[in-house]
Order: C-alpha cells, then sequence, then structure tokens
C-alpha cells in the first residue's frame, strides 16, 4: 500500500510538471490553422501584413505567437515566415491602454491582473528577463525584456517589447527605430504611417489585426489597392 501511494504521488507529480511546462510554453504547442500559417507566410517577401476576420477567430492568437518568435528567435521547424537573425526591438498596440492590456499584452505575457500568471502567455516564462509597469490601466505593462537565443551556437542577446496605445496620439508614436509593429485592432493612417515608418531604417515589419468594424477605411483600402504580391499580404 506505501509503495502504491508512494507511486501515485510521483505520477501526480509528474502530472504537475506536465502541465505547468505546457502552460508556461504556449509558443511550443501553437499550430496555426491555415488562414494563420497564411497570414505568417506572407512576411517572408511582404513588410505590410494585415489579417481581417471575424470576432474569435485567432487574429491576436496569431499576431502573438508570431512576435514570440521574434521575441525569442525560437522558430518552429514549420515556420516559413519572416525571420530575424538577431535580437529585435517591437511594439506591440491597441486603441486604448485597456485594450492593448487586454488583448496584445494578455496573450503575450497572461492574465494581467495575476502577475503569478505571467508567463502563461506566448512569451515563455523561462525567456521574460524583466516587466516593467505602466503608468495608466492597472496591470498593464509599459514594457518587457525577453531573453533571445542562447541555443546551440547562438549567443543569447535581449530583446525589448513596448505596449503603446493610439489613444495617445501620433506624437508618442515618434522618435524609435523599431524592427516592428504590431497594430491589434484597426489604426487611423496617421498612426499606421508613423509605425511603418519607425520600421524603415531596419527593414521590419508591420502586422494589423482585426475585425473590420469601420468599413472601408484608410487603412483597410491601402491594403485593398496595393500591388498584389504572391503570396498575398492582405489575409482575410
Amino acid at each position: 500500500m506505501a509503495t502504491s501511494l508512494k507511486t501515485r504521488r510521483h505520477y501526480l507529480a509528474l502530472l504537475q510538471e506536465l502541465d505547468r511546462r505546457r502552460r508556461t510554453n504556449q509558443l511550443a504547442a501553437y499550430r496555426p490553422y491555415p488562414r494563420q500559417a497564411q497570414f505568417h507566410a506572407a512576411g517572408a517577401q511582404n513588410r505590410e501584413r494585415l489579417f481581417m476576420a471575424g470576432n474569435q477567430l485567432g487574429k491576436t492568437r496569431a499576431g502573438g505567437a508570431e512576435w514570440a518568435m521574434h521575441l525569442t528567435g525560437r522558430y518552429p521547424a514549420w515556420w516559413q515566415g519572416k525571420t530575424f537573425d538577431a535580437a529585435v526591438r517591437l511594439w506591440a498596440a491597441g486603441v486604448t491602454g485597456e485594450g492593448t492590456r487586454d488583448n496584445p499584452q494578455r496573450v503575450l505575457v497572461g492574465p494581467p491582473q495575476q502577475q503569478a500568471a505571467w508567463g502563461t502567455g506566448m512569451i515563455p516564462a523561462d525567456a521574460i528577463r524583466q516587466t516593467t509597469m505602466g503608468r495608466g490601466a492597472p496591470g498593464a505593462l509599459d514594457s518587457i525584456v525577453v531573453r533571445w537565443g542562447g541555443g546551440g551556437d547562438v549567443q543569447a542577446d535581449e530583446s525589448v517589447l513596448s505596449f503603446k496605445s493610439y489613444e495617445k496620439g501620433r506624437e508618442k508614436w515618434q522618435g524609435e527605430t523599431l524592427h516592428g509593429v504590431w497594430f491589434d485592432e484597426e489604426p487611423p493612417l496617421d498612426i499606421y504611417s508613423e509605425g511603418l515608418t519607425r520600421t524603415n531604417a531596419t527593414g521590419g515589419i508591420t502586422m494589423v489585426t482585426f475585425t473590420p468594424l469601420l468599413g472601408m477605411s484608410d487603412v483597410v483600402l491601402r491594403f485593398l489597392t496595393a500591388q498584389e504580391v504572391l503570396p498575398s499580404p492582405l489575409v482575410g
């Protein structure tokens, strides 16, 4: 009986450890469905991409998974999209501070109001080096330092992710040189243009993930009227 109880406890401990590893490394389990895979693959040839789809169809999850890959340098064997061969500086943004916290930050880091669960988002827990709190919405982060590389012959470095919102205005989007900007929800054209400008020096990328609520806005028309390149930068 004692041996049986000991075995059960050992088995339970193993299950708990497996669950912990699963929860703290969501990126390893990410497998895109076809439209997400098309969106990712388009990044290999296109600096600007739009993933336009209905609610709860995996737009933000796809954006979060890709941003986590760029931040950590952990690209899976199936990856066919854009890659960076060094640490990066990225932004992730939403309409408001609360929206940025509740969508891209939540997907990337974990539940905003539960710091003990940070590290259960798309950025693996073992890659999060430092978090800096923002001054706006409760639980909102200003930035994260992420471990990049460090496997095999690749020397470890640090990527930086900062969170932004459109409500702060274009002036708050000026000055930085970035490798990428992720717009989660549709931005005003001036904000989008400023974000794209931040990536010009690095040849970086922009991603827009949103549910179309504003009709044929200037940002949507920018993609719909762009010269088509295969695979198409417009996924939606």
